[in-house]
């Protein structure tokens, strides 16, 4: 594990001076301002820091993004993603790298985006989920800034329900 320079800690202070909230409201006021020189440095920095290849987006050029959110929640080009055909496979549901994988226990701490959480926590309080998953497997997959930033199904099938857990 590699230590986190002066100048990455540096950059951090700001997160823990100021308020979250406002913080929070900061950012995202920011990745949905529509101001096209604001809009464009934002997009761009982030294209060129992080290697980002505007080749696979459906939408190469960065200046037609009506805000920073339109960009980082990109869509594909057609084919960018080919899928191998068969009914009995799952995919990786996102362009990431997988962090962490193990089995779910009832009090194994499972760790996503930085913050530690039981299965209980993760799921929202939701008993009868936490009765399903209990002893079943996990995988926390990382998504960089230059990723593609969708998710999708990994298997077929619908989705019925989504939790927001704060975090």
């Amino acid at each position: 594990m590699t230590s986190t320079s002066w100048r990455g800690r540096l950059q951090t202070v700001p997160q823990y001076l100021l308020p979250q909230h406002l913080l929070s409201a900061g950012m995202y006021a920011l990745t949905r301002c529509t101001w096209e020189p604001l809009k464009n440095l934002l997009i761009r920095s982030v294209i060129r820091h992080y290697h980002v290849d505007m080749e696979l987006a459906r939408q190469p050029d960065y200046r037609q993004y009506q805000c920073f959110n339109d960009f980082f929640t990109r869509e594909l080009k057609a084919g960018a993603r080919p899928m191998a055909d068969g009914t009995d496979l799952v995919v990786c549901p996102v362009d990431g790298s997988i962090s962490q994988i193990g089995t779910i226990e009832e009090t194994a701490l499972l760790q996503a985006k930085g913050h530690t959480y039981n299965l209980a926590g993760l799921l929202a309080g939701d008993e009868q989920l936490v009765r399903t998953f209990r002893d079943g497997r996990f995988a926390t997959f990382y998504l960089s800034p230059r990723d593609y930033h969708r998710i999708h199904m990994p298997a077929s099938g619908q989705l019925t329900r989504m939790i927001y857990v704060p975090g």
